[in-house]
């Protein structure tokens, strides 16, 4: 039998999850930000002893981490270097002049990576056909070495006008560099993100330069220290887009790794739909940090080709540093356990984005915490019980958490500790519905009926209630869901894409030449995945990015998976409008359409999980004791029932209010909601009416 780990670092916990047969373990430990290293290896120290394994015994290690994301958010990354075309040096600055707020006087846009006085330039042009019309003035990249040693830059970006179509000039550069500075890694915009669109493609590779020592370093430290553990596993890493693949590629391209963590969480929702044949579903991720939201359709996650980090601008797309990445697309908030509560200047409850984090944590875990969180809120509500919080690994102080709340919330609003929990709870819940509205308005979608999946820390416990506010009647809790994310990573399969860009109008389409690019894409992506496939089958997908002439956005259409002929034009066209209309009603008769990139996939079949359902014989569950609990909806106290999780055999019928709590979070089934316990073993929560 083999053993198979998962390690996902979030803000505030380390998640990790490990298959042996068909024996799963779980487990949570305090994220470690200082050395997140360090935290990885007590939770693999921990969840092996509990499985009664040793180090040698795991075939394999997949790894999510959000060091990544976090060092671009809290400026931590490299010293980095950007050079550029003679005459472009400001494109990081220009971004493409838009405006996330049109109407405020004070905009604050976010800052550049890269300042100005280490964006460096040479001369060089090519056309927009890779034609060289400026040759590259190799005397003037020399002439750059003494000032990146003065400068003592970590971390080189290069990134020239039209580099996309011919990487020539760029892979020169490297060339040169390597020979000047062989100890100083280089990021080319060709390979990291040869797509068109200058402004997005130097943010993307600045950004791979800017985070590529940090993770090259933490993923070397990290291998070492597994190695001297004793254990011989290959380590893979969760990619953005969903697929797995090497720590050589991940420390090439750490930039993929951005949305490792809530990448998982998405996979682990769509194969919990597959397995419950939900074609429609929303997965709805909530740790101690952020929330994440995403749609799931037909058992696929909604993928995107673009990303922000960074915002400066709450929730205000546009604020943010762009990415072109291939990531799962999901909206994702400042609405975590950790994240901390206070009153704003106009009196009103405010909750996030900040978080507390691992270090200090919520006021009410005892490391030195003093503001309220909304693990704290929960807890003056009655939510969970201090004693059994985390398996009763972690001993929770309810006065420290009343305490916090009353001195932050509840005095200056003139309410009770209790009462500023419930209206912290709210809000937070608020917020969370909020985005989700958005998010299927912006993607064209509705949540009639759609089941939620809830998983995460506090997922299962708000999940109730954001159903209610956004017209969901189903919630499905599955087992595992406090490290679903984690659980995510072993359902994922190695994959990788490679996207290019080739400009094409249907009009004047050339089947050859895309037939040629579509083939180097497939080899390319092919190549990266045998290092991690061993051999397994695979599968490919193909994709177009397309608008009508005139247009500055492009729709995704897929393509089909064989050597196109000029009859298939038609047919791409057609699904094309078709595709077009599902976004914006009807399509455009007599408008040309142009092609401006192609994405390619390639990852490993992975075997289909049983879907077999015997339906179980229903009956009452028994509590195992009673907890006086605040509605969040009424405001009332009253004692609600707790059940253990581990003693519920399928069949248990929970009628709300009720609480079932497990060792990694706990399910809230609310006033007007009843729970069952499917046949595997998953919390099937429905409105009365529904049930």
């Amino acid at each position: 039998m083999s053993a198979r780990l998962a390690v996902d670092i979030g803000g505030t916990f380390t998640d990790l999850a490990l298959e042996h047969g068909d024996r799963r373990f779980t487990t949570k430990v305090l994220t470690t930000p200082a050395a997140p290293e360090l935290g990885v290896l007590a939770g693999v120290r921990s969840i092996l002893a509990n499985a009664g394994l040793q180090p040698l015994d795991i075939e394999i290690l997949i790894h999510g981490t959000t060091l990544a994301t976090n060092a671009i958010i809290e400026r931590k990354g490299a010293r980095t270097a950007l050079i550029t075309t003679e005459g472009f040096r400001d494109v990081l600055a220009l971004g493409n002049e838009s405006r996330y707020d049109q109407y405020d006087l004070n905009i604050v846009l976010p800052e550049p990576l890269v300042p100005r006085a280490l964006r460096l330039t040479v001369p060089e042009r090519l056309d927009n056909t890779g034609q060289v019309l400026l040759p590259l003035d190799e005397a003037a990249v020399w002439a750059l070495v003494p000032v990146l040693q003065r400068e003592k830059v970590a971390s080189i970006a290069v990134g020239f006008l039209h580099g996309f179509v011919n990487p020539a000039h760029e892979r020169r550069v490297r060339d040169i560099l390597a020979d000047a500075l062989p100890a100083v890694p280089v990021s080319l915009s060709c390979e990291v993100s040869p797509e068109m669109r200058e402004w997005e493609r130097f943010s993307t590779t600045v950004a791979n330069a800017y985070v590529q020592p940090l993770m090259a370093q933490y993923l070397q430290r990290l291998e070492a220290a597994l190695k001297d553990m004793g254990m011989a596993a290959p380590v893979f890493m969760m990619l953005s887009g969903g697929g797995l693949t090497t720590i050589a590629t991940a420390c090439r391209f750490p930039i993929r790794l951005v949305e490792s963590g809530p990448a998982g969480g998405a996979i682990f929702s769509a194969t919990i739909a597959r397995q419950c044949g939900l074609g429609e579903v929303l997965s709805f991720d909530m740790g101690g940090t952020t929330a994440k939201i995403c749609l799931i359709d037909n058992y696929r996650p909604q993928t995107s080709r673009s990303f922000e980090v960074a915002r400066v601008g709450r929730f205000r797309k546009g604020s943010g540093l762009p990415l072109r990445i291939p990531v799962i697309e999901m909206v994702e908030i400042g609405a975590g356990g950790g994240s901390i509560a206070h009153v704003d200047a106009l009196g009103l409850i405010g909750v996030g984005p900040e978080s507390a984090g691992a270090d200090p944590g919520p006021a009410c875990y005892g490391r030195g915490g003093t503001r309220p969180a909304v693990t704290d809120a929960n807890l003056s509500l009655g939510r969970y019980d201090p004693a059994r919080f985390a398996g009763g690994s972690m001993k929770l102080d309810v006065d420290a958490a009343l305490a916090a709340l009353s001195a932050h919330v509840g005095e200056p609003l003139g309410l009770s500790a209790p009462l500023a929990g419930l209206g912290v709870v709210e809000m937070v819940e608020e917020n969370m519905a909020n985005a989700a509205r958005v998010h299927a308005i912006e993607s064209g979608k509705t949540y009639d009926g759609r089941t939620m999946i809830a998983f995460g820390g506090g997922g299962p416990v708000h999940g109730c209630r954001v159903a209610e506010k956004i017209g969901i009647d189903r919630v499905l809790v599955p087992s595992g869901a406090g490290v679903g994310s984690a659980i995510g990573f072993l359902r994922a399969p190695v994959g990788y894409e490679v996207v290019r860009s080739l400009y094409q109008r249907f009009s004047t389409f050339d089947v050859d030449a895309v037939n040629t690019l579509l083939a180097d894409m497939i080899e390319e992506a092919s190549e990266v995945v045998a290092q991690g496939s061993f051999g397994a089958a695979t599968q490919q997908s193909r994709m177009a990015f397309m608008r009508y002439v005139g247009q500055g956005h492009e729709i995704p259409v897929m393509l089909p998976a064989r050597v196109l002929t000029q009859s298939d034009v038609a047919e791409i066209r057609a699904l094309y409008d078709v595709e077009y209309a599902r976004f914006y009603d009807r399509p455009v008769p007599g408008s040309d359409v142009e092609i401006m990139s192609y994405a390619v996939t390639v990852s490993t079949i992975l075997s289909a999980e049983s879907t077999t359902i015997v339906e179980p014989t229903s009956f009452a569950a028994t509590p195992a004791r009673h907890q006086a609990v605040r509605d969040t909806q009424s405001g009332e106290v009253a004692n609600w029932g707790i059940f253990d999780r581990p003693q519920l055999a399928p069949g248990a019928i929970i009628k709300g209010p009720a609480i079932i709590a497990e060792d990694e979070t706990s399910t809230l089934v609310g006033p007007g909601w009843n729970a069952r316990i499917d046949s595997f073993g998953y919390i099937d929560i429905r409105r009365e009416t529904q049930a």
